[in-house]
């Protein structure tokens, strides 16, 4: 039986793509071969990356001089190669809104020591808000400025990005990636592992603008690493992650199907609608986000006592709701509703958290 899976990453996948590869896994489209065992030189491979990058190009009307990448090595490889590309003054300004942007800060400083720069942080309140990032001091030599766009641990997204006053703005939107429309001109790099809202792990995409892709890198990046040698060849240096580029071909398959990222953020803003009332409604449970920063695809949650915190978490997985628990580092509850949720599972979800909630106030009155 399908559980209702409300993990951060890897997340829930469409069902009717998982049925689909299924149906393909012993032979796909009479190559009388699984995709996991072809070539990645095979005309049958080179169909599926192609139509895979034409179908993201459609829906997030990505322009003709942003190079798509399928790369390897998750986001957090991805931290090393954006300083690796990009620095030429060894300058970054970054926006520290939870545990993956300091990450990736920590990562540049390695590169680049005092001069990557923390230039606003959220970290005085457990980043539970977005900083205002209207004037923000970027140093003038800045290379880049960068920031996580959906914090998953946290559960905040930026509603309007940064005031990069002229810099380059490189964004890792791993856990919110298709879930709405988006202007890839406002970017320099706009990247995520899939795991999260699009795919398996393993894959990282990568949309970057032509011109910030040269061999003018740091010395010593690894040949792999440089932009340059994956743009060159078509995401096709070494063996690319190819079953995970063909799942992923097949949900932005659905995505078209499901009418686009119009459709997608629709769908999305009324999922989150109904758990965050309930949530501003409750007695017991509580959100844990500034509202207007609050994000559609991580909402984390409070009963402000932990061993009823862990008794829920208990009780909601007996009940068919997996994946609950709130990440090591804060605790609580967090429902990860990805695209692949259906409205019908965050309904659930409010049921079951409305009879915890009557079951408490009856024992406790």
């Amino acid at each position: 039986m399908r559980v209702y899976n409300f993990s951060a990453g890897p997340a829930v996948l469409p069902e009717e793509v998982l049925k689909e590869a299924a149906d393909e896994m012993l032979d796909y489209r009479g190559t009388g071969m699984s995709v996991m065992e072809m070539s990645h030189r095979s005309k049958a491979f080179d169909d599926i990356i192609k139509e895979a990058e034409k179908d993201i190009r459609e829906l997030m009307n990505i322009p003709d001089n942003y190079k798509v990448l399928f790369l390897q090595g998750g986001a957090s490889q991805f931290f090393a190669e954006v300083p690796m590309n990009l620095m030429k003054n060894k300058k970054a300004a970054y926006i520290i809104t939870g545990q993956w942007a300091k990450k990736a800060w920590q990562e540049a400083q390695i590169y680049a020591g005092d001069g990557a720069v923390a230039v606003a942080s959220s970290a005085d309140k457990t980043f539970s808000y977005i900083p205002d990032c209207s004037d923000l001091p970027i140093p003038e030599d800045a290379d880049y400025v960068y920031i996580c766009e959906n914090n998953t641990i946290y559960g905040t997204k930026y509603k309007t990005l940064p005031n990069t006053k002229g810099h380059i703005l490189v964004s890792d939107v791993s856990s919110c990636f298709l879930s709405e429309p988006v202007d890839v001109t406002k970017y320099g790099v706009i990247y995520g592992g899939v795991q999260k809202n699009v795919g398996p792990a393993g894959v990282v995409i990568a949309i970057i603008r032509e011109d910030l892709i040269t061999d003018d890198v740091l010395p010593g990046t690894p040949t792999l690493l440089k932009w340059k040698t994956q743009a060159d060849n078509d995401s096709l240096y070494n063996t690319p992650p190819c079953y995970g580029i063909y799942i992923c071909g097949k949900v932005f398959k659905w995505i078209k199907k499901m009418g686009g990222l119009e459709a997608m953020k629709a769908h999305n803003e009324k999922k989150a609608k109904i758990l965050y009332d309930y949530l501003d409604e409750s007695k017991l449970f509580k959100g844990t986000v500034r509202k207007e920063d609050r994000s559609l695809m991580n909402v984390p949650f409070v009963t402000g006592n932990e061993v009823l915190d862990a008794k829920f978490v208990k009780e909601a997985k007996a009940a068919g709701f997996e994946n609950l628990k709130g990440h090591r580092t804060v605790g609580g509850m967090r429902a990860s509703i990805y695209n692949a949720m259906p409205i019908e599972g965050v309904e659930k979800l409010v049921e079951f958290m409305k009879k915890f909630e009557a079951e408490f106030e009856a024992e406790n009155s």
